[in-house]
């Protein structure tokens, strides 16, 4: 998805936040660099975001989506 050089972002969240960060990414089998990128893309397109130097064609499915009900 890189077209160049990253851009670092730093944040602090809570332990619980991290954690659940986490298990997405390990579900997902991606880093959490990743997980936050693939987030970041789901909510941006599911609010109307506008991703300027984003290919239409990265994350193609990527929409935020509720938890499923359990």
């Amino acid at each position: 998805m890189a077209a160049g050089k990253s851009e670092v972002v730093s944040v602090r969240v809570e332990p619980p936040i991290k954690a659940a960060l986490q298990a997405a990414a390990d579900r997902e089998m991606r880093s959490l660099a990743n997980m936050v990128e693939v987030m970041v893309i789901a909510y941006c397109r599911s609010n109307g975001y506008p991703l300027p130097g984003v290919p239409a064609e990265a994350l193609p499915n990527a929409t935020a989506s509720k938890p499923k009900a359990t």
